[in-house]
This record gives structure tokens, sequence and C-alpha cells, in this order.
């Protein structure tokens, strides 16, 4: 008989868990109808970076903010120190090959050497960032493809990717990683350059051993099982990153586990199997825009809810469920992964905030503690950050 796993045998593993915050998330978003302003917007990367640590002080989960360039260019050694003095630190750089005219017909694939030229050095760019940060990670995803049949040569398309990839890797330096995302359709719609995770490893394993892919939660079609490829992904030692998000019908960025909390378990349930979590190489990150909720409330209730089904996850007895597995007694088997599921950690997890210091809810105290009415008050004028800025 196996011996079930209480809460107290789990919280050195949620002690460890860090989660990514996006710096983009704390702008403005919306849908291609509008884009909606709210009082308080961060104006420039340093108040995104104020934010976010706000975020980490409520919940002990976020010490670590993304960057997007050119969304976030300032002096990044200011930068650094502000992050560091507020209790956090940059992190992962996304670059951006999506908002310029010249790459309407690709970036990293196009025809034309001068465009792919100017598109690598756009990269390049970015990895003098990581560089100034400290910063590991470089985030390539590319909205690249075609929308007719004919348009685009695909084949062409994936040797000129191949290229173009190969430059950007060889300058990296020797503790940095590429982590190239993929996305199976939108902004193009025939085809797509990298729609799946096989185009993906087939591209980053032909780079090296520092080029990984990046697995985002909306990225898939309907119905696919996903936690299915978080498994492959970490078996083959290529899995390394998510972006953490949820959808209901397409690539929607909504708060992670808000349409399928069930989903997000089984993808823990699999990240805790093949050796993922708190492990430096598969990076925790969020990938979401709070369109018409408060975007720090946004971000807490994410990285609560990744909190919650990690818990969840690692009290699923494995024991009890390896035995079933073994006797081919489907019931039972799928009874035990359920119990897990079903398992309601939020009063043990409640407890064990405020054991450590932080609030038992951290919505309420950020609520209670005044700090959106103070960003509202002093952040007038000025452009609020958005898309694009």
């Amino acid at each position: 008989m196996s011996t079930p796993r209480t809460f107290s045998d789990i919280t050195a593993q949620l002690t460890a868990q860090a989660i990514e915050l996006p710096s983009w998330a704390f702008g403005n978003s919306g849908t291609r109808f509008k884009v909606f302003g709210t009082p308080g917007t961060p104006r420039d990367p340093f108040e995104k970076i104020a934010d976010a640590a706000k975020v980490h002080e409520l919940t002990g989960l976020a010490p670590q903010v993304a960057l997007h360039i050119p969304w976030d260019l300032c002096d990044f050694d200011e930068l650094a120190t502000h992050a560091e003095g507020l209790g956090v630190r940059l992190g992962t750089v996304n670059s951006n090959t999506f908002q310029d005219d010249d790459f309407k017909f690709g970036a990293l694939t196009h025809e034309d050497r001068a465009i792919r030229t100017k598109a690598i050095d756009h990269h390049l760019e970015c990895i003098d960032v990581m560089d100034r940060t400290g910063s590991r990670d470089l985030k390539i995803w590319l909205a690249e493809g075609s929308n007719y049949p004919g348009q685009a040569d695909m084949r062409g398309r994936q040797d000129r990717l191949h290229d173009s990839l190969s430059r950007i890797y060889n300058r990296l330096g020797d503790d940095q990683r590429l982590v190239l995302e993929y996305k199976f359709f939108e902004p193009s719609f025939y085809h797509t350059d990298v729609p799946d995770w096989g185009t993906s490893y087939a591209q980053v394993a032909a780079l090296g051993e520092r080029a990984m892919v990046c697995l985002d939660t909306g990225h898939h079609a309907p119905g696919t099982n996903i936690e299915f490829i978080v498994m492959q992904l970490l078996r083959l030692g290529k899995l390394g990153s998510f972006d953490f998000n949820s959808r209901f019908y397409a690539d929607d960025d909504l708060m992670v586990g808000a349409a399928d909390p069930f989903q997000l378990f089984r993808i823990i349930h699999e990240v805790i199997r093949g050796g993922g979590l708190n492990n430096p190489n598969v990076a925790f990150m969020l990938d979401q825009c709070h369109n018409v909720e408060n975007k720090i409330e946004g971000q807490i209730r994410s990285v609560l809810n990744v909190q919650e089904m990690t818990a969840r996850a690692l009290l699923l007895d494995t024991a009890a469920l390896q035995e079933a597995q073994l006797d081919g007694d489907v019931i039972t088997a799928n009874n035990i992964f359920m119990d897990a599921f079903y398992t309601d950690v939020r009063p043990d997890l409640a407890e064990w905030r405020v054991s450590r210091g932080l609030p038992a809810d951290p919505i309420r105290a950020f609520r209670d503690c005044g700090y959106q009415e103070q960003i509202a008050a002093d952040r007038v004028g000025g452009t609020q950050a958005g898309w694009g800025a």
C-alpha cells in the first residue's frame, strides 16, 4: 500500500516555484476592434517592472520579468538596477518581427536577402540586450507564412529559416539559449512557417544543444492533447519554456487555467513526471493580455492558478497510480488521477502563504493596499504602453 502525500510533503517544491511575468501584460491590449485604456497603465518599462514587482511582493511567485524588443527599449542598466531595487530581475528577451512593413511577406523566411538580414540584425540587437541584462533566453515567435496555395515556396522558406536561425544561434553566448515558439495559424491562414512542435523541434534540433522549443498553451488546434506534447519534448530534452495562458477558441491569451483548469493540471502532471518542475532548463512563463480585467490582478490570479494546479499535481499518489496502470485497472487509475485534481488545496495554500509572511489572499491584499489608486493618480499624462509601445 502506498502512503498518500500530505500538503507538508510538497511545500519545499512549492517554495522553489518561479513564474516569469511578461512586461507587455501590464500594458493596454484588446481585440482587433479595440484596445482599451485604463487608469494607471504603465507608460514605460520602468512602470511595467514596478507593477510586476507588486505581483511578486504579494505572491512570492514571480521574481522575473520578460522584456519585449522594441516595446521595452530603454537604458537597460538603469532598468536592471530599478528591477533589483524592487526585488525582481530581468528575464527572457522576446523579439518582434511582426510589426514592420518590410516583414509583410516574411522576416527570417523572406525571399529578399536584405529583408532577411534586417530581421537577423534585429535578433542580434536582442542578444545585445541580453548581454546587458544578463538574460539567458532569446524567445522567437514568427508571424510568417502564406494565405493562399501557390503564394509561397514552403520548402524554400524552411531552408531560409534554418539559415537565418543559424546566424542568430551562432551569435549567442555560451550561457545563452534560443527558444523557438510555434503557432498553428494566425496571422497566416494557409500555412505557417513554424506551425507545430514538430517543426519547431526540427529547426532547433538542427541548431544545437542551446536551441529549445517554447510551448504556448494557446497555440494549438482545438482538441490537441497538449500534455502529450509536453511529455514528448521533456523526453527529448527540448522543452525550453512555457508560455502559459488559456484559450476557448484560438490564441485568446486569457488567464491561465480560465478555460480548462483540468488541462492545466494534466500539463503540470507531465511536467512533474518528466522532471521539468523547478528545473532551471524549463522556464515557466506567462504570455497573456488583460483586455477587460485589472492587469495586475489578472497576473496575480494567473500565477496563483499555476501554483494551485502544481500543488494538486504534487499530491497525486503516483505509486498507487502506477500500480493501477500496471494492473490494467482503468477505473482505479482514473479515480486516483481525478482525486488529485479535485483536491481543494486553497485553504492549505492560504495558511502556508501566511506562514511565509505573504497575504493569505493576494488579490484581496492588492485591493486593500491602495497601489492601484496610487498609480492611477500618479500616471497621468504621457502615452500609455500597449501593443507597439
